[in-house]
């Protein structure tokens, strides 16, 4: 396959990832959702922010987008360029970097985003499921101790990468998800501040300071 489908599915998946929809929300209801409670795009800040229904809308809206570029767009770039199976397998990968760092960094919002938990489920539900369903188990646990959806993501992108290296036989993935699983602690790393400083809000509490994915 030309290295031209592989750059291709690259861009298509940044672009893809970039479309905040969190922020189109936000704004369509007048708000802009940068501005308001943790200031993150992201489905747990939109579903404090806007409400329940418009925070459940955003949440799948995300993790479509990981979905869409691993199950859709690769299998439609692969029969532009008369690709192989094993190609295939290459194009998701990057397709799901790609769509992880557009919803991170999107070129709409000057390249800030929200924190990739439900764009990077969407790709493991596609990718890897057994993987994804173990790391959910762990979130949730996580989340119904402690009450910190935040920590609930940081135990999960951990979880993640140790699920995917015993459930998939593909090294390339296996570092690709050890790579995104320290993206999304990055990503968290105000959080991390915020929970060791006492000052971060749990689940069911609202505030101007709260985490969001």
């Amino acid at each position: 396959m030309p290295v031209l489908a592989y750059i291709v599915v690259a861009l298509a998946a940044y672009l893809l990832g970039s479309i905040p929809a969190g922020f189109l929300v936000a704004r369509a209801k007048g708000i802009d959702i940068r501005k308001v409670g943790s200031g993150n795009i992201g489905a747990t800040n939109a579903m404090r922010v806007l409400g329940k229904p418009a925070g459940i809308f955003v949440l799948v809206m995300d993790l479509l987008k990981g979905f869409a570029a691993i199950a859709w767009l690769t299998v439609l770039v692969l029969k532009i360029f008369n690709g192989t199976t094993t190609d295939l397998e290459t194009l998701k990968i990057v397709a799901g970097i790609f769509v992880v760092l557009g919803h991170n960094y999107t070129c709409w919002l000057k390249f800030k985003g929200g924190k990739g938990i439900a764009t990077t489920a969407g790709v493991y539900l596609a990718l890897a499921p057994l993987a994804l369903g173990i790391a959910l188990v762990v979130f949730i646990l996580t989340v119904l101790l402690t009450r910190f959806v935040s920590l609930g993501s940081i135990v999960a992108a951990v979880a993640l990468p140790i699920a995917v290296w015993f459930t998939r036989d593909n090294l390339t993935l296996r570092i690709m998800t050890i790579a995104l699983g320290a993206l999304a602690i990055f990503k968290h790393r105000k959080n991390m501040r915020r929970i060791m400083a006492g000052t971060e809000n749990r689940l069911g509490k609202k505030s101007s300071t709260e985490a969001a994915k």
